[in-house]
């Protein structure tokens, strides 16, 4: 089992900037792909970025290329998502994920543990 808490999100002006931090426990965090995703209200859950575990290999969503950093720490266990020039369309739930595989996958469905996630508003 892994157990994730998401931390960082809050209220922000558009083009601000927020970091999200997801911490992990349990099984060996540095075996994991670790994902973001996000949810805005009334709408599907949707891929943000992925990380492998060696932090070589990382994707991103088209709407957040060049604007969010995934990063991620396994001496801390810990995954980040730097959220740089924030938009109003960039308000959702962000909920961490990891897969127990090293091949970085968009899909939902094949992330087997997620957080419990966390609110990013952006004010325009």
């Amino acid at each position: 089992q892994v157990q994730l808490v998401e931390s960082g999100g809050g209220l922000v002006q558009a083009g601000g900037s927020l970091r999200l931090s997801c911490a992990a426990s349990g099984r060996t965090f540095s075996t994991f792909v670790m994902g973001w995703f996000r949810q805005a209200p009334e709408k599907e859950r949707e891929f943000v970025a992925a990380i492998n575990w060696s932090a070589s290999s990382t994707n991103y969503a088209d709407s957040v290329k060049g604007r969010f950093t995934i990063s991620r720490d396994n001496a801390l266990n810990t995954v980040y998502l730097q959220m740089n020039s924030l938009r109003p369309e960039d308000t959702a739930v962000y909920y961490c994920a990891a897969r127990g595989s090293d091949y970085i996958s968009r899909a939902r469905s094949t992330y087997a543990y997620w957080g419990q996630g966390t609110q990013v508003t952006v004010s325009s």
